[in-house]
């Protein structure tokens, strides 16, 4: 046994985390645990299973209550000599393997033969004279059990340094004068090893006739003398830095390194790289701690589910490029943007395990809806007689992501209702997503004009023929500029049915006419940021547009407007929802009837006819709650405020109407659909839409 004056003998320190070349006691590369999975609405994340490091789970954090003796050290040291690293190239199947099979065995012997003496020229004599002179775990509890009972009558710590000393003596619970019993021992030794100065520590006991004198060897932690993290491509390294409380020239403090190495994770985990962890915690034989860090790399792409659609307009809305750390923020908006395209039902992300450790492969699951359409409709009109309709479209030509769609309607009974439109969107004309979108139109159908009291000032037919080219370009993430240009002409035809205005189509009516009808010529810039999680149901963010027409070009109409737009999406329950809106908007100059701003109608202030209030100036404001009745279909309540005036920049009274109401929302394999009742003070009015609300 060891007897008291080995006291005199002071054990040198030794790394909390060893470099993987000391190989005479238990290895200290430390292997991070797994990160969680992403919360709910993330995509779910399975993580590569990691055996390199997983063998290497000796953690410094983790204490080690039960050290290994040191017969099965030095049994390490075997293991980890050149002679075992090499000993599996001497088999059977080595032997009988062909000359180049031998010549690529000789040289792997080589070069791990070369890494061995490596690893020997760097070992530290410090931890094999330790790993020596430290009893098995067996011997220890098998001798303390004989002193069970006895009283301490001292406790000694042996390689502790001033430093260290007292706070060891501290963490022990049984004092000068207490009962030995080898469970306080056990308690005790943990407790000493988790004030994190220590590598590693074992007792012995010395037999007095007062009772028992127990000292614990301890192997303190070295002196750190520099700090490197390395493998950080994301994060810089100062940043990560800020992270670290352990310091140069002190010893080091595996409890406090294995903090630092938690909130190193942290902030990744905070800008939403959930793979990244501390993969090696080393410490060299000259004090130099490095942590390596491994970011998790996202390897690939996978696509499945899709029919129609190709995979490269699917792939085109990842956020994230082959080959970075994976990011699950990025994840998740990449989910949203190929939801946001309308062509899927569903849409579901999987993280399965790449070929590199710690790295993953992306599979994104989608289940495609319908998204051609064909319609044939039918009407009647006093003024036109039947009207009959057709129109075609898609909004994934082919598979393509491009949307295309054509109109046709005629009269069977007046010769000039009749008309047609086209539209065109490519979403990707360059690398820069720089969206363009056509639409041409010319079209004649009777036109009935109300006042602001809904009474009917005349029906006539109108004409209105041009077209519009807009063009869109992302500056951000979720911002967006556009120009469109318009040409329009709108022209009155021929007068339908009289009303409080009477017939306007002869000379009493020339100058309204003149003010109202001629070719419009306009650029339209508009700037707009969308926060919203889904574009066609939100629940969350928000979407603010800000625009500014400019018209004249030479045309009939010269006039500015400009228009600001907010709309905001709380989520209040499960999946009950409150949506606001505001708009405003302010126009000067020579403004035809058909260029003011419009209030009233499903878009704007329900429970009036459509368009029925008009001016230079608009202001609307609505408040909105979304509640789910059965799988598909949400029930709304609303309340619209809203008015067109042309004078001062805010309405009067007389101007400002309102509506409370009702709604439905139904999502159908041809797209949402929207049937409103809303009431106000004219009196109510039911709405319907194809394609939702705001």
């Amino acid at each position: 046994m060891y007897k008291r004056n080995m006291k005199n003998r002071k054990f040198l320190a030794c790394a909390v985390a060893l470099a993987t070349s000391f190989a005479a006691v238990p290895g200290m590369s430390q292997a991070a645990t797994e990160d969680e999975m992403s919360a709910a609405n993330a995509p779910a994340i399975t993580e590569p299973a990691d055996s390199s490091t997983a063998a290497a789970q000796t953690s410094a954090s983790a204490p080690q209550s039960e050290p290994a003796p040191a017969t099965e050290a030095q049994d390490a040291a075997k293991d980890n000599s050149p002679a075992a690293e090499t000993s599996g190239a001497a088999t059977p199947a080595a032997d009988a393997a062909a000359p180049a099979e031998s010549a690529q065995a000789a040289q792997t012997n080589q070069t791990d033969q070369s890494a061995g003496q490596e690893e020997r020229q760097n070992e530290d004599p410090r931890t094999s004279e330790w790993a020596k002179n430290r009893p098995n775990e067996d011997f220890i509890e098998k001798y303390s059990k004989q002193f069970e009972g006895q009283t301490i009558v001292d406790t000694v710590f042996d390689g502790a340094t001033a430093l260290t000393e007292g706070t060891a003596k501290a963490a022990t619970s049984m004092k000068t004068g207490d009962m030995f019993t080898v469970k306080g021992l056990n308690a005790d030794r943990e407790a000493i090893y988790n004030t994190g100065y220590f590598y590693d520590l074992f007792p012995t006991f010395e037999k007095v006739p007062e009772g028992v004198v127990v000292t614990y060897h301890v192997l303190e932690n070295p002196v750190i003398k520099s700090i490197t993290i390395t493998g950080n491509t994301v994060i810089k390294t100062a940043t990560l830095m800020s992270a670290v409380t352990v310091k140069e020239g002190e010893i080091l403090n595996s409890r406090n390194l294995q903090q630092n190495v938690q909130a190193i994770k942290e902030m990744y985990r905070k800008d939403g790289y959930i793979l990244a962890k501390v993969t090696d915690m080393n410490v060299d034989k000259d004090g130099n701690l490095i942590l390596r860090v491994n970011e998790g790399i996202l390897e690939g792409y996978k696509v499945k589910g899709n029919t129609k659609t190709k995979d490269y307009v699917i792939l085109r809305e990842m956020r994230q490029k082959v080959g970075e750390p994976f990011n699950s923020k990025m994840a998740r908006r990449s989910m949203q943007r190929v939801y946001n395209l309308g062509f899927f039902e569903d849409v579901n992300i999987k993280m399965n395990p790449g070929v590199e450790p710690n790295a993953v492969i992306m599979e994104l699951d989608v289940k495609e809806k319908r998204t051609g359409s064909f319609g044939i409709g039918a009407g009647y009109s006093t003024a036109d007689g039947i009207l009959g309709m057709v129109s075609i479209g898609d909004t994934n030509f082919r598979g393509t992501g491009d949307a295309v769609n054509v109109t046709y309607e005629k009269s069977g009974d007046a010769d000039d209702a009749q008309g047609y439109s086209f539209s065109w969107r490519h979403p990707y004309l360059d690398k820069k997503e720089t969206a363009g979108t056509l639409r041409l139109y010319n079209r004649t159908y009777e036109y009935s004009d109300y006042n602001t009291k809904g009474n009917l000032n005349e029906s006539y037919m109108r004409k209105y023929s041009g077209g519009e080219i807009t063009l869109s370009r992302p500056v951000s993430e979720y911002s967006t500029n556009y120009i469109t240009f318009r040409n329009r002409k709108d022209a009155y035809k021929r007068h339908t049915e009289n009303g409080l205005a009477g017939d306007r189509s002869g000379a009493a009516g020339k100058a309204w006419r003149d003010y109202n009808f001629g070719t419009t010529r306009s650029i339209t810039l508009e700037h707009v940021t969308d926060t919203r999680d889904n574009i066609y149901n939100p629940t969350e963010g928000g979407r603010i547009s800000l625009s500014g027409e400019i018209a004249g070009l030479g045309a009939d109409f010269d006039f500015q407007k400009g228009t600001i737009e907010d709309q905001r999406y709380f989520k209040v329950g499960h999946a009950q929802v409150v949506a606001l809106r505001g708009q405003y908007g302010l126009g000067r100059g020579h403004i035809s009837e058909f260029n003011l701003y419009k209030v009233g109608g499903q878009s704007s202030l329900r429970g009036y006819r459509e368009d029925q209030f008009r001016g230079t100036r608009m202001g609307l404001a609505t408040v909105e709650y979304r509640f789910p009745i059965v799988t598909k279909v949400q029930g709304a309540i609303f309340t619209d405020w809203g008015a067109a005036w042309s004078k001062d920049l805010m309405p009067a009274q007389k101007d400002i109407h309102g509506s409370v109401g009702v709604g439905l929302a139904l999502n159908t394999p041809i797209g949402p659909l929207r049937l409103d009742y809303g009431r106000g003070s004219q009196g109510g009015r039911v709405h319907f839409s194809v394609g939702g609300t705001f």
